[in-house]
């Protein structure tokens, strides 16, 4: 299979950010790994894009979430594109 592109919405860029500067507070050092680590978990994306279980709230084949320590990334996956939606914390809801 080949790769598939990678697309980030507004949403989910501003959610990662939230998220990085929450850690950098107590941790630069912290909060780089972390960024650094989610996105390599995210990049799985582009080779295995069926990877992510399918949204248990939505039942929808194309809306997708990879967990990555104790957040959820979602993203809809299409033919030859993957868009990230949002990215939260597991013990919420979407």
């Amino acid at each position: 299979m080949a790769e598939i592109e990678i697309f980030w919405s507004t949403e989910a860029l501003s959610d990662l950010d939230e998220i990085i500067t929450y850690i950098s507070r107590d941790s630069p050092s912290n909060a780089r790994n972390f960024a650094l680590k989610i996105l390599e978990s995210i990049e799985t994306i582009r080779t295995f894009p069926r990877i992510g279980r399918i949204v248990p709230e939505y039942h929808d084949p194309q809306l997708r979430e990879i967990l990555f320590r104790n957040y959820r990334i979602v993203y809809k996956y299409s033919e030859n594109r993957a868009e990230i939606v949002t990215i939260f914390q597991g013990s919420k809801l979407l």
